[in-house]
Protein backbone atom coordinates (compact mmCIF):
# COMPACT_ATOMS: atom_id res chain seq x y z
CA UNK A 1 0.00 0.00 0.00
CA UNK A 2 2.67 2.54 0.85
CA UNK A 3 4.77 1.24 -2.05
CA UNK A 4 1.70 1.96 -4.68
CA UNK A 5 1.68 5.49 -2.88
CA UNK A 6 4.94 6.03 -3.31
CA UNK A 7 5.17 5.20 -6.63
CA UNK A 8 1.74 7.42 -7.68
CA UNK A 9 3.63 10.50 -4.94
CA UNK A 10 6.74 9.89 -7.76
CA UNK A 11 4.35 10.06 -11.53
CA UNK A 12 1.96 13.09 -9.78
CA UNK A 13 5.28 15.17 -8.38
CA UNK A 14 6.81 14.71 -11.94
CA UNK A 15 3.42 15.55 -13.99
CA UNK A 16 2.90 18.77 -11.79
CA UNK A 17 6.27 20.03 -11.33
CA UNK A 18 7.96 19.44 -14.41
CA UNK A 19 7.34 22.76 -15.66
CA UNK A 20 9.56 23.92 -12.50
CA UNK A 21 12.64 23.10 -14.37
CA UNK A 22 12.54 25.98 -16.69
CA UNK A 23 12.04 28.55 -14.17
CA UNK A 24 14.34 27.37 -12.10
CA UNK A 25 17.22 27.03 -14.54
CA UNK A 26 16.67 30.41 -15.19
CA UNK A 27 17.58 31.26 -11.52
CA UNK A 28 20.43 29.13 -12.14
CA UNK A 29 21.09 31.59 -14.99
CA UNK A 30 20.35 34.68 -13.01
CA UNK A 31 22.81 33.79 -9.81
CA UNK A 32 25.55 32.46 -12.17
CA UNK A 33 28.81 32.98 -10.20
CA UNK A 34 27.15 34.20 -7.16
CA UNK A 35 28.13 32.44 -3.94
CA UNK A 36 25.30 30.17 -2.53
CA UNK A 37 23.13 30.63 -5.42
CA UNK A 38 22.39 26.89 -4.81
CA UNK A 39 21.21 27.00 -1.45
CA UNK A 40 18.68 29.86 -1.51
CA UNK A 41 17.38 28.37 -4.83
CA UNK A 42 16.80 25.05 -2.70
CA UNK A 43 16.16 26.73 0.54
CA UNK A 44 13.11 29.16 -1.86
CA UNK A 45 12.42 26.22 -3.26
CA UNK A 46 11.59 24.12 0.04
CA UNK A 47 10.02 27.16 1.38
CA UNK A 48 7.53 27.62 -1.88
CA UNK A 49 6.05 24.20 -2.26
CA UNK A 50 5.92 23.76 1.52
CA UNK A 51 3.53 26.50 1.24
CA UNK A 52 1.98 24.65 -2.01
CA UNK A 53 1.96 21.35 0.52
CA UNK A 54 0.14 23.19 3.47
CA UNK A 55 -1.95 24.95 1.64
CA UNK A 56 -3.21 21.72 -0.03
CA UNK A 57 -3.53 20.02 3.13
CA UNK A 58 -5.42 22.70 4.84
CA UNK A 59 -7.33 22.28 2.02
CA UNK A 60 -8.17 18.67 2.02
CA UNK A 61 -9.21 18.87 5.84
CA UNK A 62 -11.67 21.59 5.48
CA UNK A 63 -10.43 24.99 5.82
CA UNK A 64 -11.50 26.23 2.65
CA UNK A 65 -11.65 29.88 4.35
CA UNK A 66 -8.23 29.62 4.67
CA UNK A 67 -7.87 28.89 1.03
CA UNK A 68 -10.61 29.97 -1.41
CA UNK A 69 -10.39 27.89 -4.46
CA UNK A 70 -11.23 31.14 -6.51
CA UNK A 71 -7.99 32.81 -4.82
CA UNK A 72 -5.78 30.49 -6.28
CA UNK A 73 -6.21 31.86 -9.78
CA UNK A 74 -4.46 35.53 -8.50
CA UNK A 75 -1.43 33.61 -7.10
CA UNK A 76 -0.65 34.60 -11.10
CA UNK A 77 0.03 38.48 -10.25
CA UNK A 78 3.07 37.66 -7.97
CA UNK A 79 5.32 36.35 -11.19
CA UNK A 80 3.77 38.79 -13.17
CA UNK A 81 4.81 41.61 -10.96
CA UNK A 82 8.25 39.95 -10.61
CA UNK A 83 8.36 39.36 -14.15
CA UNK A 84 7.63 43.31 -15.07
CA UNK A 85 10.18 44.44 -12.36
CA UNK A 86 12.76 42.28 -14.18
CA UNK A 87 11.93 43.58 -17.68
CA UNK A 88 11.94 47.07 -15.96
CA UNK A 89 15.19 46.54 -14.74
CA UNK A 90 16.97 45.06 -18.12
CA UNK A 91 15.30 48.01 -20.05
CA UNK A 92 16.76 50.00 -17.67
CA UNK A 93 20.02 48.52 -17.91
CA UNK A 94 21.00 48.04 -14.78
CA UNK A 95 22.75 45.02 -15.69
CA UNK A 96 25.53 47.31 -17.70
CA UNK A 97 28.26 47.67 -15.48
CA UNK A 98 30.02 45.16 -13.44
CA UNK A 99 28.90 46.39 -9.86
CA UNK A 100 25.04 46.37 -11.05
CA UNK A 101 25.48 43.45 -12.46
CA UNK A 102 27.10 41.43 -9.46
CA UNK A 103 23.96 43.09 -7.48
CA UNK A 104 21.36 42.21 -10.00
CA UNK A 105 21.86 38.45 -10.44
CA UNK A 106 21.52 37.69 -7.07
CA UNK A 107 18.74 35.26 -6.37
CA UNK A 108 16.23 35.79 -3.20
CA UNK A 109 15.19 33.12 -1.14
CA UNK A 110 11.93 34.47 -1.13
CA UNK A 111 11.98 35.30 -4.60
CA UNK A 112 12.15 31.82 -5.54
CA UNK A 113 9.60 30.92 -3.08
CA UNK A 114 7.06 33.21 -4.34
CA UNK A 115 7.52 32.00 -7.77
CA UNK A 116 7.71 28.79 -6.97
CA UNK A 117 4.16 29.13 -4.56
CA UNK A 118 2.32 30.66 -7.35
CA UNK A 119 3.59 28.18 -9.82
CA UNK A 120 1.80 25.89 -7.74
CA UNK A 121 -1.53 27.12 -8.09
CA UNK A 122 -2.78 24.59 -10.28
CA UNK A 123 -0.38 21.80 -7.86
CA UNK A 124 -3.19 22.34 -5.20
CA UNK A 125 -5.86 21.91 -7.14
CA UNK A 126 -4.90 18.79 -8.13
CA UNK A 127 -3.30 17.46 -4.92
CA UNK A 128 -6.63 18.38 -2.77
CA UNK A 129 -8.58 15.61 -4.80
CA UNK A 130 -6.12 13.38 -3.97
CA UNK A 131 -5.60 13.69 -0.75
CA UNK A 132 -9.43 13.72 -0.05
CA UNK A 133 -9.29 10.42 -2.16
CA UNK A 134 -6.65 8.55 0.49
CA UNK A 135 -5.81 7.87 3.95
CA UNK A 136 -4.10 10.07 6.07
CA UNK A 137 -0.92 7.78 6.32
CA UNK A 138 -0.91 8.13 2.24
CA UNK A 139 -1.08 11.96 2.45
CA UNK A 140 2.08 11.71 4.56
CA UNK A 141 3.55 9.25 2.20
CA UNK A 142 3.22 11.69 -0.26
CA UNK A 143 4.19 14.87 1.28
CA UNK A 144 7.55 12.95 2.40
CA UNK A 145 8.23 11.92 -1.23
CA UNK A 146 7.41 15.27 -2.69
CA UNK A 147 9.93 17.16 -0.31
CA UNK A 148 12.50 14.47 -0.97
CA UNK A 149 11.53 15.13 -4.84
CA UNK A 150 12.03 19.05 -4.47
CA UNK A 151 16.09 18.57 -3.72
CA UNK A 152 16.00 16.24 -6.86
CA UNK A 153 14.24 19.30 -9.20
CA UNK A 154 16.86 21.41 -8.00
CA UNK A 155 19.58 19.15 -8.99
CA UNK A 156 17.76 18.43 -12.31
CA UNK A 157 17.64 22.05 -12.87
CA UNK A 158 21.13 22.92 -11.68
CA UNK A 159 22.47 20.61 -14.11
CA UNK A 160 20.28 21.73 -16.86
CA UNK A 161 21.42 24.99 -16.41
CA UNK A 162 24.85 24.35 -16.25
CA UNK A 163 25.01 22.13 -20.12
CA UNK A 164 27.29 24.53 -21.51
CA UNK A 165 25.28 25.29 -25.00
CA UNK A 166 22.13 26.08 -22.32
CA UNK A 167 24.78 27.88 -19.91
CA UNK A 168 25.94 29.96 -22.87
CA UNK A 169 22.32 30.59 -24.28
CA UNK A 170 20.62 31.54 -20.73
CA UNK A 171 23.71 33.63 -20.10
CA UNK A 172 23.57 35.44 -23.49
CA UNK A 173 19.50 35.76 -22.77
CA UNK A 174 18.89 35.51 -19.39
CA UNK A 175 17.74 39.03 -19.00
CA UNK A 176 15.10 38.67 -22.03
CA UNK A 177 14.23 34.92 -21.06
CA UNK A 178 13.91 35.57 -17.09
CA UNK A 179 11.06 38.68 -17.76
CA UNK A 180 9.28 36.84 -20.58
CA UNK A 181 9.17 33.49 -18.45
CA UNK A 182 7.38 34.86 -15.46
CA UNK A 183 5.16 37.54 -17.12
CA UNK A 184 3.72 34.44 -19.31
CA UNK A 185 3.80 32.46 -16.13
CA UNK A 186 1.80 35.11 -14.60
CA UNK A 187 -0.65 35.63 -17.31
CA UNK A 188 -1.37 31.94 -18.16
CA UNK A 189 -2.11 30.96 -14.38
CA UNK A 190 -4.34 34.21 -14.24
CA UNK A 191 -6.51 33.13 -17.67
CA UNK A 192 -6.38 29.38 -16.80
CA UNK A 193 -7.65 30.46 -13.22
CA UNK A 194 -10.14 32.76 -14.86
CA UNK A 195 -9.30 35.76 -12.57
CA UNK A 196 -10.59 39.10 -13.22
CA UNK A 197 -12.81 37.18 -15.27
CA UNK A 198 -11.13 36.29 -17.97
Amino acid sequence: MILSSVLQAIGLFIVTNIDDIIVLSLFFARGAGQRGTTARILAGQYLGFGGILAAAVLVTLGADAFLPPDAIPYFGLIPLFLGIWAAWQAWRGDDDDDEAKIEGKNVGVLTVAAVTFANGGDNIGVYVPVFLSVGPAAVIAYCVVFLALVAVLVVMSKFVATRRPIAELLERWEHVLFPIVLIGLGVFILVEGGAFGL
